[in-house]
């Protein structure tokens, strides 16, 4: 592929449990990678190639503190995720509409019935 796809290069980011974890971590501020494996049973090593991904994707940047590298999250992967999604909203607002009319109408219909008994 001669050019980086990257929202498919967000999204494979996303995709891992740990990852969203580690993106949820630091959305409360920036951290060391220490502090972000504490919640986790795996190694260091193992912690270091998750935010190797997120930080390809561009969803984290790692500072220099002294020895210290603090992990932060990057929100503009994201926006361009959101942007994807917001054109699918109306699809799944009509829908959700047209749950609720039926719901409704559902609703009457067994309120007639009961009174018929």
């Amino acid at each position: 592929m001669a050019s980086t796809d990257h929202l498919s290069t967000t999204f494979a980011a996303l995709a891992d449990p740990t990852r969203r974890a580690i993106l949820a971590r630091l959305a409360s501020g920036e951290t060391t990678v220490s502090e972000l494996a504490k919640p986790f049973e795996m190694s260091l090593p193992a912690i270091s190639k998750h935010l190797k991904v997120l930080q390809r994707a561009g969803l984290i940047s790692q500072g220099r503190d002294a020895q210290w590298r603090p992990c932060k999250l990057e929100a503009a992967p994201l926006r361009a995720v959101v942007k994807w999604a917001e054109r699918y909203r109306r699809f799944y607002d009509e829908s959700f509409n047209r749950l609720d009319e039926y719901l409704v109408d559902l609703q009457k219909s067994e309120k007639r019935h009961a009174r018929k008994k």
